[in-house]
Formats: structure tokens, sequence, C-alpha cells
């Protein structure tokens, strides 16, 4: 082989084993939640979600925290309702894109974004709680949050409703359904622990 077509040969492994890592680099962050012990896939929440959210909240003001906020579309909401609203999310990708939507919108000083997950944040300063979340987490989630809540808080939960708790009230319906929780009610009930849980 002549040296150009060994070149012409590097350079083209070269290029497809840089393309392999960029695409590895972009995907993976998407999907590695269907490896984990709980699956948290990004779903974008629809615009009657979000107006259902805010409608739930409409008496509302403070602090927000959206659990999993994915593409930010929440807390960017919530912050141009007035809220000082945080978003919690795993995908490194979906923050960077989600702080600079914050920025290009003209919230960004009203709103934060973490990577972080949930099971190792306190939620204990937020007023305001807004969760998409899958029927396998949401017993640990009630758990957790009565255990941290503030009794004037206020818990939203967007697709898939707490298995034990009760409502306050709803608002839309279908898909589009939340469910708002009120802490004062939820917290009265004798706190159930993780040995309960696990039996």
């Amino acid at each position: 082989m002549s040296p150009e077509g060994r070149r012409a040969g590097l350079l083209a492994a070269g290029l497809l084993g840089g393309s392999l890592v960029v695409l590895y680099a972009a995907a993976a962050p998407f999907v590695a939640p269907a490896l984990r012990r709980v699956c948290l896939p990004f779903v974008p929440a629809t615009p009657a979600q979000v107006d259902h959210v805010l409608r739930a909240l409409r008496t509302r003001s403070g602090t927000l925290v959206d659990i999993g906020s994915g593409d930010g579309r929440i807390v960017i909401a919530a912050a141009k309702r007035g809220f000082q609203a945080s978003g919690f999310e795993l995908n490194p990708w979906l923050v960077w894109y989600s702080r600079y939507k914050a920025w290009r919108e003209g919230v960004h000083h009203s709103t934060s974004f973490h990577i972080s997950d949930l099971w190792k944040v306190s939620f204990a300063q937020y007023s305001n709680v807004v969760i998409f979340g899958v029927p396998q987490m949401m017993d640990q989630l009630e758990l957790k949050l009565s255990n941290e809540l503030q009794s004037t808080a206020k818990v939203v939960a967007c697709r898939f409703p707490f298995p034990n708790w009760v409502p306050d009230h709803t608002v839309g319906e279908g898909i589009d359904a939340v469910w708002v929780y009120d802490a004062k009610v939820f917290k009265t009930r004798r706190p159930r622990t993780e040995t309960e849980d696990a039996a």
C-alpha cells in the first residue's frame, strides 16, 4: 500500500473513531436512565402540562423546584410568573441547555439548574415542588418529601399521582392532568419508614 493510501486509511479510521466518541458522549446521558434501578427518561412536558402546573400554583409564590427538570420548561415558566425556581436533572446536556434557554428568555437571575441525583438532594428549602415521576419511584418519593418539606409546601405531581396521598385537587385530565398535594395534609399522617416500605 502506498504512503498516501496508508494516510487516507488512518484519516478515515481517526474520523470514524472520533465520530463514535462524539456520538457516545451525546447519547449516553439520554440512554443511561434506562440502565438505572428506576428508569426516569426525558419526556418533555406538553404545553398543556406546563399550563396546568402554573394554574395549580396560581395563588402560590416563593421558591419552586422541578425534580427531574429536563429541558427546563417548567422552571423557566415558573420564573416568568415570579417564582425563584430551581431544577435538578441528571443529564448534563439538558442542564446546560436549560441554563442557556433561561438566559435567552431573560430569567437566568431567578432560575438555577443543577446536575444532581434527586435522592441526594434535600428539598426542605422549597415551598413548591413539581415532579414528573414514574410509578416505581412515587412510594419512595412520598417518604422523602414527607420527611423534608415544611407543612406550608405544595407538591404537584404530573403524569402519575402519589399512591398513598390524597390530592387537594386535580387540574386537567388524561395524560396532561396534574395532582396537587398539600403538605399540611400528608405530613399529619404518621410518616412511613423505609422498613415499612420494604415490607
